[in-house]
């Protein structure tokens, strides 16, 4: 008898559990404890038991009503609880929360559509890239510090025997030479947007940043050329309201060549951490470097162009109205911060 009241009781307490109305919890109860309920038929057997397990046989028949009431009473709780919920199934559900474009592909998508309406094409080199198109094309000297691994992250993987090491791109002016080669014979008007690598991190650099790259090359291409493409960008994109500066600089693949500064927004040209002295340097730009030229298989003497790579974080940041004082924050996981755009 001890094996029928165990089992039962076992038996009892999984029908409760998965009972799922008061009306089924009052079914059982009368099953199991009603007048002819399992339990009270083999109370009323207990005169078949031996004398000597009577005692063990009916402290378990006990323990097992207690048991069954006990589950059958938290039960009809749970039960009354549910139900006092109050529910409408007319009211129209919740929506899912709606995503959004990140920051950086927002501004990636208004860049190339501004240098798409100037007749600019877009197109896309690699990222993981070999020493030649990198810096040996662009005329970079052998000892250049950008050519150091402190500077440039190198890729560990065997050279190749006529374009040098693999390295992470740490601009995306790679894509000059690439593109030359490819038109072979000009007009070239392109623009490469892409990421770029390099061992820099503050409020102003990150060590993956993204870059927009712009090529001209044709006849009779001047710096008038350049500094209208820029002027013409610049009001595009911030309005007619900021003051933009071509500063004399020295890079080895332009000649002449400038850095394009843009008055700070954050600080209305006071100085701040970011711009230091009230003009935040975009990039770099100026004349194709005739050697360069000459690696994209132009004749420098017949053909001229220009070139501009700019930080597009840097660029976005410069934006009227959004305030980003640490470049960092635009690769923020944190959702408050990314709502905001």
């Amino acid at each position: 008898m001890k094996d029928e009241i165990t089992n039962l009781r076992a038996q009892v307490v999984a029908q409760i559990e998965a009972s799922s109305d008061l009306a089924e919890i009052e079914n059982i109860r009368a099953n199991y404890l009603g007048k002819n309920g399992k339990l009270t038929k083999l109370v009323k057997r207990i005169n078949e038991v031996p004398k000597e397990e009577k005692k063990e046989v009916g402290l378990l028949i006990n323990e097992t009503k207690n048991t069954i009431l006990a589950i059958l009473s938290q039960q009809k709780n749970d039960l009354k609880e549910t139900s006092r919920i109050w529910f409408d199934p007319t009211i129209p559900g919740k929506k899912p929360q709606t995503g959004s474009l990140h920051l950086m592909t927002q501004a990636i998508e208004e860049v190339a559509n501004i240098f798409t309406k100037i007749g600019f094409v877009r197109m896309r080199y690699p990222e993981v890239e070999w020493d030649y198109f990198a810096f040996e094309a662009l005329n970079f000297d052998h000892d250049h510090p950008a050519r150091d691994e402190w500077e440039t992250f190198f890729v560990d993987a065997s050279a190749h025997p006529k374009l040098g090491k693999m390295l992470l791109t740490p601009h995306t002016s790679n894509g000059q030479v690439r593109e030359m080669l490819r038109v072979k014979t000009p007009p070239v008007r392109m623009i490469n947007i892409a990421k770029c690598y390099r061992r820099q991190s503050d409020a102003s650099h990150y060590p993956m940043f993204h870059q927009f790259e712009g090529l001209v090359v044709d006849e009779g291409i001047s710096i008038a050329h350049l500094k209208g493409t820029v002027d013409y960008f610049m009001t595009a994109f911030y309005g007619e309201d900021r003051q933009a500066r071509l500063r004399p600089y020295n890079f080895p693949f332009t000649e002449p060549s400038f850095e394009i500064d843009i008055s700070c927004d954050i600080c209305s040209g006071r100085g701040c951490k970011v711009c230091k002295e009230g003009w935040l340097e975009l990039g770099g730009a100026g004349m194709v470097h005739p050697n360069v030229l000459r690696h994209g298989g132009i004749d420098p003497v017949k053909y001229s162009g220009f070139a501009f790579g700019w930080g597009v974080e840097r660029v976005m940041m410069m934006k009227p109205g959004l305030g980003i004082n640490d470049l960092r924050t635009i690769y923020s996981t944190d959702l408050r911060y990314l709502k905001q755009f």
